[in-house]
């Protein structure tokens, strides 16, 4: 039997990285919004490692923030150390990385989510979402309670059709014990959704007490700390370390010796796993050479004696991972809490989505996610963010909000999954970003305040305190290049000091401060009327007079990409039609209808020449 449970604007399915911040964004921009979560307990869960950032996953974070997400926000309420990466190579891999409690983290968003006006957060699984005339019209609880909604934001990570494995055991099950979603892949098929199957893995959990930390390398945190947030000041912040310890031949022995024992060397295992974040057996297969790895040890929480061991993701039989294991440098005599083991799942091809994360043929259907064939809680929590805004603006009548890869490394994300696909689970990574030297962690409020301030998610209070900075930035940079430092004795004293040339003629404070030796700070001794900023500001005048010359050229090449990105292709394009493509490029063109000349040019398999075809046929229908 089944009952009619009402009408909302927006119904989120699933409540992890993704669901959280897609659910948060809708109701803060006004619409009706329901939140289910297969299970409460499992809202903004860390099933896999409790921290937040990392490199290049730090800078998603910030942008999150500077959008008027929430995953920043909730890292620093629960962080338990945190440390800025690669601080000894350029600033535009500088990335922050905070390990939270995880308990905490999930208290704290869920939380935030029973409070939002406009959420409704209710416990249940979804088991069909109906479409009538190619539009989302509603949904259907397994206990038979009928939602009727105008947008459907999918959001079901690794629960859909999830089955775990352990050595030769193996369970239809989520992440930690919660039950899998089994019904809803039958529903996304029938509506005409293709679905793909992935895998990822999380390694064991150990009892403090167990472990001998004497034999590891202590890994601190920060004593200046950056919050992610733009708005959060943080202060006496009582940081737990981490630790780091290596695998060794003995631990590759006892892997090698048992692979036939693994479900995924013994083909049991369908789904496509991370390339870059393999479980063991992986690396030590494809990295034979190797004669070590790195374990990582790490607090899972402040009122938990559970360590999560980072870098040993396994599938192997347990007495199998006991064993290797206890083969390691502080570990032999671990006691296990949880074991590891590898998940299943069922995804989506990401090339059938628009890069509004809409799905393409289904009006009012939006993805978000591992859903959409990608891992990490970061790049979980950008596309929930994207996904409800667009859903809004969509209800709204509104353009949807797209950020291409000049603005973001949001957009380097949307546009790599959705343009070229993905044959396994999608990681985001600096090299990735081919305008990273633009796209730093510093300067994300800088460039995507603006926009979360236009779609609604900015405060105007926030957003005149980042006008204010903004022009701070601004003058002092301004002002840096007109002043002019004489050669006095004591301008000279201080560059002998940090060991730099000293002046012969005037030169003006921007060149000084170009100088590798020296830095915004320690110019103030000489630099008697330089203003009182944050140290976010100063830091922000720092890098852009500094890289100047190199955020010039980046810009130049930003400029030619602009040209082929405004360049606009209709959505109802017949390619087929179009003499002059290859046979190739009228098939991937037709299959992922590109937004863009831009985006058309970054489709596998259509070529310079083909972008001069459609060129002309842009230009030929623009003359007619």
């Amino acid at each position: 039997m089944s009952y009619y449970a009402g009408e909302y604007d927006i119904a989120v399915i699933g409540a992890g990285h993704a669901g959280c911040e897609a659910g948060l964004a809708a109701a803060r921009l006004g619409m009706k919004t329901l939140v289910f979560s297969i299970s409460l307990e499992a809202v903004a869960n860390m099933p896999c490692n409790p921290h937040i950032g990392g490199s290049s996953k730090g800078h998603l974070v910030r942008e999150i923030d500077a959008l008027g997400g929430e995953m920043g926000k909730n890292i620093d309420k629960t962080m338990i150390q945190i440390k800025m990466l690669n601080t000894s190579k350029g600033p535009a891999v500088h990335s922050l990385r905070a390990q939270a409690d995880r308990k905490k983290y999930h208290i704290e968003m869920k939380h935030t989510l029973e409070k939002q006006e406009n959420l409704y957060l209710k416990q249940g699984e979804i088991v069909d979402i109906e479409v009538e005339n190619g539009k989302v019209v509603g949904i259907t609880t397994s206990v038979g309670a009928k939602y009727k909604v105008r947008a459907v934001i999918v959001a079901t990570g690794t629960y859909l059709k999830g089955k775990i494995f352990m050595g030769e055991y193996s369970e239809e099950s989520g992440p930690d014990g919660v039950a899998a979603a089994n019904k809803l892949s039958e529903s996304l098929k029938k509506i005409g959704v293709q679905l793909v199957r992935f895998k990822t893995g999380t390694p064991a959990r150990i009892n403090r007490r167990s472990i001998d930390f004497s034999k590891m390398e202590v890994q601190k945190g920060d004593t200046d700390i950056v919050p992610f947030s733009f708005e959060d000041e943080i202060n006496n912040l009582e940081q737990v370390d981490c630790y780091l310890t290596y695998t060794n031949e003995e631990t590759h022995k006892i892997i090698k010796d048992n692979l036939h024992r693994s479900p995924l060397y013994a083909g049991k295992i369908e789904g496509t796993g991370p390339r870059y974040c393999p479980s063991i057996e992986d690396k030590v297969v494809r990295f034979s050479d190797k004669p070590r790895h790195q374990a990582f040890v790490e607090p899972i929480g402040l009122d938990t004696d559970e360590m999560y061991i980072q870098g040993l993701s396994s599938s192997l039989p347990e007495d199998v991972q006991i064993a290797l294991y206890r083969t390691i440098p502080g570990l032999e005599n671990a006691e296990f809490t949880r074991s590891a083991y590898a998940i299943e799942y069922d995804c989506i091809d990401p090339s059938n989505l628009k890069l509004s994360l809409e799905y393409k043929g289904i009006d009012g259907l939006f993805m978000a996610g591992q859903t959409n064939g990608t891992s990490g809680y970061e790049e979980a929590a950008c596309q929930g963010l994207i996904a409800g805004i667009n859903a809004t603006q969509k209800i709204k009548g509104k353009e949807p909000v797209i950020l291409d890869r000049t603005q973001g490394y949001i957009g380097v994300l949307i546009d790599d999954i959705v343009t070229k696909g993905t044959n396994e689970p999608y990681r985001m990574m600096t090299s990735r970003a081919e305008y990273r030297l633009l796209l730093r962690q510093d300067n994300a409020d800088l460039r995507l305040t603006e926009i979360g301030h236009q779609v609604g998610l900015i405060s105007n209070e926030r957003y005149e305190k980042f006008k204010i900075k903004k022009q701070n930035i601004e003058k002092e940079i301004q002002r840096l290049k007109d002043t002019i430092v004489k050669p006095t004795k004591e301008v000279n004293n201080m560059l002998v000091k940090y060991g730099t040339t000293e002046l012969s003629t005037g030169t003006k404070m921007s060149e000084l401060l170009k100088r590798t030796e020296l830095n915004y700070d320690n110019l103030g001794v000489i630099d008697k009327e330089r203003p009182e900023l944050t140290l976010q500001e100063r830091q922000e005048v720092e890098i852009q007079i500094k890289y100047e010359g190199y955020i010039k050229m980046q810009e130049a090449q930003v400029d030619k990409f602009k040209k082929l990105e405004t360049k606009l292709l209709p959505e109802n394009v017949d390619y087929e039609t179009i003499s002059g493509l290859s046979l190739e490029a009228r098939q991937k063109l037709n299959k992922f209808k590109p937004h863009s000349i831009g985006q058309a040019s970054r489709i596998s398999g259509v070529s310079p020449a083909d972008i001069s075809v459609l060129l002309i046929y842009l230009q030929v229908n623009k003359n007619k």
